[in-house]
């Protein structure tokens, strides 16, 4: 069985936080900026993770919306990361915005075939 898009996109996108969290302990940002940022970055997988083994229908709509509650904390994390000036690579941003449709999207057909 392949893993879902989205699985492996939200794994490598919580590496790709950590990764980042390191670069910004060595720039000096504000420890409890990195906790939070780290925190919400790589708890979108494990939502998603969950949501793929949820207790049916209600169950997975709710953890993806979890994820994407968590997604949008994210995206606020790297643009305050982005404009302090301790961090420069915009690709972050891409990557989380590209999770955050991609949820959307699933959430919204979750909906449909739940009412339909």
């Amino acid at each position: 069985m392949t893993e879902s898009p989205l699985i492996v996109k939200s794994k490598a996108f919580a590496l790709e936080v950590i990764r980042a969290c390191k670069d910004l302990r060595v720039a000096k940002c504000e420890s409890g900026l990195i906790n939070q940022f780290l925190r919400s970055g790589t708890s979108i997988g494990a939502n998603i993770r969950e949501a793929f083994y949820a207790h049916g229908k209600a169950d997975f709509i709710a953890k993806l919306q979890i994820a994407l509650k968590e997604c949008s904390e994210t995206e606020y994390w790297i643009e305050l990361i982005l404009e302090s000036g301790f961090y420069h690579d915009k690709t972050l941003l891409d990557k989380c915005t590209e999770i955050k449709r991609i949820l959307i999207a699933s959430l919204n057909t979750a909906k449909e075939k739940n009412n339909g």
